[in-house]
């Protein structure tokens, strides 16, 4: 009976592993304009030869998170970084992390509590005041 609870858990952390690699790897793509689309749960679940629901619970019970809550925090890890790096439109960075740019300064406000454009003017100021 252990050892059939040490397979399980063994298989449990194996999924994560993966889930958490394919994941980083979309981002990455994602980060630098390469990804067409943001992947959904189903995709990622594919990805591993697995069921969604499967995914999705494995997660959950390892992380103690949704595979959805992880995502989306790198999501705003990426958006952080490429507002602070560069000068380019926010509305440019939406688009190329695949967001319509309204939607992207709803979700961005969300996590962050401020818009990215204000995001990036108390950055600016707070390297002003140093």
């Amino acid at each position: 009976m252990e050892q059939n609870k040490d397979k399980s858990s063994n298989r449990q952390q194996e999924i994560v592993t993966q889930y958490l690699h394919e994941l980083d790897k979309h981002l990455a793509e994602l980060k630098i304009g390469k990804a067409e689309n943001t992947f959904e749960i189903k995709d990622l679940a594919s990805l591993l030869f697995i069921h969604p629901t499967h995914l999705s619970n494995t997660i959950h019970e390892v992380l103690g998170k949704s595979p959805c809550d992880i995502y989306e925090e790198r999501l705003i890890e990426i958006a952080k970084e490429l507002i602070l790096s560069s000068d380019r439109p926010i509305a440019q960075i939406a688009q190329s992390m695949t967001f319509d740019p309204s939607n992207f300064t709803k979700f961005f406000k969300s996590y962050v509590g401020t818009t990215p454009k204000k995001f990036r003017q108390m950055a600016k100021s707070e390297l002003n005041t140093i």
